[in-house]
């Protein structure tokens, strides 16, 4: 998620551009569910994984990491090990807010629910285990209760 060096009181928060303040961010706090699974699938090389499938990817030494859709992964015969679900936050947080990712992970470590995070420009994105899909939306639409009450 967006972590960094935070800039308060800008005039983009007030307009409704991206967001640095944490309370803000956490007070105003949705989040989607995409319908569907999804499985982190890897590959030493990428002409192995059907990169046009691919809802997000990532280049590591090893090799290229995607996240797809199980059925696709099913489909092309790819291992994988963990299932999830995907929460979008709709929250419009700057690259350089600073204290989401944090609370977020401890909102969902303190459950006991993993927690797999990747950023994009507009939102950020949290891949948890399927089956506590629900419990883990719970637990992030109770942080709006902190940032209303400042007590982040």
């Amino acid at each position: 998620m967006s972590e960094g060096a935070a800039s308060a009181g800008s005039d983009s928060q007030v307009r409704g551009g991206p967001q640095t303040d944490l309370a803000t961010m956490l007070a105003s706090l949705q989040v989607d569910v995409r319908e569907g699974e999804y499985v982190f699938v890897s590959a030493a090389r990428s002409r192995s994984l059907p990169l046009e499938l691919a809802h997000a990817s990532v280049v590591e030494d090893e090799g290229l990491t995607c996240v797809l859709r199980r059925e696709d992964a099913d489909a092309r015969g790819l291992g994988y090990d963990f299932v999830a679900a995907w929460l979008s936050l709709r929250v419009h947080s700057a690259l350089q807010a600073v204290g989401l990712t944090a609370a977020v992970s401890r909102a969902l470590a303190e459950r006991g629910i993993a927690c797999n995070v990747l950023a994009g420009f507009h939102h950020d994105h949290l891949l948890v285990p399927v089956d506590r899909r629900e419990e883990a939306v719970r637990a992030l639409h109770g942080l709006r209760g902190e940032g209303a009450a400042g007590g982040v």
